[in-house]
């Protein structure tokens, strides 16, 4: 990341185990011999620039999937720079997809992509190479380069052609249009564009549960863990169910009428599926199985006085129990299949216990396939039974107000030290500085009445 949000020095985040770490090996994965890990943490004071890391994940797969840049990110762009209408974004990131390490970076300002590039990672050993490059010169022209096969190829050498005179959009990435075109030359881009579509997912401490209902009414395995891991939770919750009703039992008859136009979206939907968010927060989905459309939303079975079950909806329960539901999915996913979840507040609304017995409890697992990186000011996380050195990152600005961020493995700690004292004694940064707080005298600000 480089002057984007609270970046503005080029900084770098990753997943890579230090060589000299062994502890707790089973948190490496590995492929080729290139060893990465399957989990880390940021910690850092408010405003550090923890969550502008997630943002700017983000910021770059919204910009992959919705194929523009966004119309006023000039207002993203770090501000402490004199000129700042000069100053050119940049975002980076390597990854691996379906077995294939990617590299994909973008630079950009004013709404136009000056670059854009996609290589295919030599993960350190052997060269990157090339699959497609584009440039934008200063007179707005858009220029594009590819592997060396593809430019030697006669069709190939006709299809760029038209790729450059149809680049009418200076903001519009290549990445997904190059992905949807059929030749032999950039059969890697589709693998690269469906980990920006569905391997990488973030959940934000606004982000609400997706499609739980659809999920619960039609796949019996998900439903058995849904239930579950939520008993588990001990939070009261027996069963979760999914309420099925016809568009008429649900809307009335005489609002049938004004759903044409939903019902056109669902037509139009891959999934068949759409969401209709509520005022009090809770999803709606409209789905459409076979000819007929139905209604589907998420209800809760809790057991009370005399064991007496009632069932509720989830604008009815707690921010900590709809925050657990966001988890459900996820901790299924990055058990199972090779995601990355990316969680901003892991912690918000749970209960300190809870949350460090999912980590813990995902940490200890040596079977699985996914990573899980994530944001929190929770201190009691700060375990070496949990984390490697290595897997613990701190955030803090320096005196430019810019964001730099460090792994605690630079410190050379010891296995057995009390990281969690260390680090809220300030040995590693990334805490609040308290001193000016305890000068403040509150009284001279009283106001007569």
């Amino acid at each position: 990341m480089e002057n984007l949000f609270s970046f503005g020095e080029r900084r770098e985040f990753n997943l890579l185990p230090s060589p000299r770490y062994s502890r707790l090996s089973h948190h490496k994965y590995s492929l080729n011999s290139f060893d990465f890990l399957k989990l880390s943490v940021f910690y850092g004071a408010n405003g550090s620039g923890k969550s502008n890391l997630i943002k700017s994940i983000a910021y770059l797969k919204d910009i992959v999937l919705e194929e523009e840049i966004p119309p006023r990110f000039q207002q993203h762009k770090f501000k402490f720079h004199n000129e700042l209408k000069e100053v050119e974004v940049l975002l980076g990131i390597e990854f691996i997809s379906e077995g294939t390490p990617f590299i994909y970076a973008l630079k950009f300002n004013e709404g136009i992509i000056l670059h854009e590039e996609l290589y295919i990672s030599g993960l350190g050993v052997k060269d990157d190479v090339l699959i497609f490059e584009r440039e934008t010169n200063q007179d707005g022209h858009i220029s594009t380069k590819f592997s060396e096969d593809f430019e030697k190829d006669t069709e190939s050498k006709i299809l760029q052609k038209v790729i450059e005179k149809n680049l009418s959009k200076p903001d519009r990435p290549l990445l997904k249009l190059l992905s949807t075109l059929d030749s032999p030359f950039l059969e890697d881009l589709g693998k690269a564009y469906r980990w920006f579509e569905r391997t990488i997912q973030i959940i934000t401490p606004l982000s609400k549960p997706a499609a739980l209902a659809q999920r619960i009414d039609t796949n019996d395995n998900f439903r058995e863990y849904a239930n579950d891991t939520m008993c588990a939770f001990h939070t009261g919750i027996k069963n979760l169910k999914t309420e099925k009703k016809s568009l008429v039992e649900f809307f009335g008859q005489d609002n049938i009428g004004e759903l044409d136009e939903l019902i056109r979206e669902l037509d139009d939907s891959s999934k068949k599926m759409i969401g209709l968010p509520t005022r009090m927060g809770e999803e709606i989905l409209l789905v459409k199985e076979g000819s007929e459309v139905f209604v589907k939303r998420l209800r809760l079975e809790h057991q009370g006085l005399n064991k007496k079950t009632a069932f509720f909806y989830i604008n009815e329960e707690s921010d900590g129990t709809v925050r657990l539901l966001d988890y459900i999915p996820a901790f299924q996913d990055i058990v199972n299949k090779e995601k990355v979840y990316i969680v901003d507040e892991i912690e918000r609304s749970i209960h300190p216990l809870l949350i460090k017995e999912l980590i813990r409890k995902f940490s200890s697992d040596s079977n699985t396939k996914g990573q899980l990186i994530f944001s929190t000011h929770e201190s009691n996380l700060l375990d070496q039974e949990i984390f490697r050195q290595d897997e613990i990152w701190f955030v803090e600005k320096d005196k430019n107000g810019s964001t730099d961020l460090y792994p605690l493995s630079e410190f050379k700690e010891h296995h057995t030290k009390n990281i969690r004292k260390g680090y809220l004694n300030g040995r590693y940064g990334g805490i609040p500085f308290l001193s000016n707080l305890q000068d403040l005298n509150w009284n001279k600000y009283a106001i007569a009445e």
